[in-house]
């Protein structure tokens, strides 16, 4: 049965990052799963509520939407995970709690204005772009302060903290402990922006190590992605 392979994958989930908690000397409780569930059908998402699970990431708007609208009833709330276009954000803002991936000032402008249309309260992440590839998104670390103090002063949306994915190639461990120090230097000035998300599910423990608060994973999880057809 499908909720029994995802009982397994949950488990053993949790028992990785209870593991890397331990390492690291951290309460499990810092540390909240995001189901990623792209391509997934609602009834897996479904299968996760039923399991404790409370927290759902998706990347593309034209699958979160009517997903999002099915399971509306469910007490979870919906990361936004991917890259987003400024085409999308109305519909994005409908339905995500968080947004993940906010790396300049004109995006978050726009979830502000939308997020007051429709009477909304909307967490913003600053994605960090460890790698310097426009292609993967992010801002580059040394705008992250001043973009991060903007969003700040926006109206209906507030500022979470810092979002990035580890470089492709490189040592993820080396890469979260740049992250986390650009996530301090938030805090610094932001001191409620305490989330860090980062981690997937092959470097979810190097994330943990390096003061992650949220790790966003799907195939662990879930198990090998299948294409999504609309």
């Amino acid at each position: 049965m499908r909720r029994d392979e995802i009982a397994a994958g949950l488990a053993e989930v949790e028992e990785r990052i209870g593991e890397a908690c331990r390492a690291a000397g951290r309460d499990r409780g810092e540390v909240t799963l995001i189901a990623v569930t792209k391509t997934r059908p609602a009834e897996d998402v479904r299968l996760l509520c039923e399991l404790g699970v409370r927290d759902v990431g998706e990347n593309r708007d034209q699958e979160a939407a009517p997903k999002a609208r099915e399971l509306a009833g469910l007490p979870l709330t919906w990361h936004f995970v991917g890259q987003l276009q400024s085409n999308k954000v109305r519909s994005v803002v409908g339905y995500a709690d968080v947004i993940h991936s906010v790396d300049r000032l004109r995006l978050a402008a726009a979830i502000s204005k939308e997020a007051g249309r429709c009477g909304r309260e909307i967490g913003c992440l600053v994605q960090v772009s460890l790698d310097d590839d426009p292609g993967r998104g992010g801002a580059l670390p040394g705008d992250v302060l001043e973009l991060a103090d903007r969003i700040a002063g926006y109206d209906n949306i507030w500022l979470g903290g810092v979002m990035a994915v580890a470089p492709l190639g490189e040592d993820p461990a080396k890469a979260f402990a740049r992250l986390q120090d650009v996530a301090l230097a938030v805090q610094e000035r932001h001191p409620r922006a305490t989330m860090i998300s980062a981690g997937m599910s092959e470097d979810l423990a190097e994330a943990v190590a390096y003061g992650a608060t949220h790790v966003r994973v799907g195939t662990a999880l879930l198990g090998r992605r299948k294409s999504f057809v609309r």
